[in-house]
Order: C-alpha cells, then sequence, then structure tokens
C-alpha cells in the first residue's frame, strides 16, 4: 500500500518561494508518475506538475510554468516542488499523489489512485 506525507507547507510572502515535499513508501516506484495537486477553498482540485519516478519525464501546469520546478530523489523515495514567485493566487491545500501510469503524464486527478493528506500553502499580498 502506498503511502504518501507532504510537508513544507506554510505562509509566505508574494514573490516568496517554498519547497514541498512528499515521502513515499509501501512499495518500489518503478513505472509510477508522482504528481502535485492544489485544491483552494470552494473549487475544485487541479493539477499543478507532475514527474515520472525514472525522471525523464515532467509535466506542468501553464500557471506554474517558470516559477515552480518538480524533481524527485531515488534515494530517499522523496518528490520535491520547488516553488518561485509565488502569488496570492497560488494559495491552497497541496496534494501529492501517485499513479502506476504508462505513457503520457496525465493532468486528471482520476489518473492517480493514491494521494497524501495534502500540506497549507499561504501566500499573501
Amino acid at each position: 500500500q502506498v503511502q504518501l506525507v507532504e510537508s513544507g507547507g506554510g505562509l509566505v510572502q508574494a514573490g516568496g518561494s517554498l519547497r514541498l515535499a512528499c515521502a513515499a513508501s509501501g512499495r518500489t516506484f518503478r513505472n509510477y508518475v508522482m504528481g502535485w495537486f492544489r485544491q483552494a477553498p470552494g473549487k475544485e482540485r487541479d493539477f499543478v506538475a507532475a514527474i515520472r519516478w525514472s525522471g525523464d519525464s515532467t509535466r506542468y501546469a501553464d500557471s506554474v510554468k517558470g516559477r515552480f520546478t518538480i524533481s524527485r530523489d531515488v534515494a530517499k523515495n522523496t518528490v520535491y516542488l520547488q516553488m518561485n514567485s509565488l502569488k496570492p493566487e497560488d494559495t491552497a491545500v497541496y496534494y501529492c499523489a501517485a499513479g502506476a501510469i504508462i505513457g503520457t503524464i496525465p493532468r486528471s486527478v482520476a489518473a492517480y489512485d493514491s494521494w497524501g493528506q495534502g500540506t497549507q500553502v499561504t501566500v499573501s499580498s
């Protein structure tokens, strides 16, 4: 059973940076895609970024391209989301997700079958 534990959220001023971490356990993650999603109050959960565990493919939402970077540390079984130039509209609960996915990295929530509990990111103006 896959377990995902997020950390690194917090309160930051606009223009600042945060790095989220997702510690994964429960199995080997070869052929897995690891993703980050976010959900603001009253809104749907949206795709942010994802990376294939092999590290050879990434995908980003247009709203975060050039500001966020996803990476993974195979030795630590951890996926990171480096968030720079944060904006108030980035405020949300950020969730780590995992799925055994072949082919193009998907953006849909339904494609991922394991989820963390989420970590709050608040960006003040």
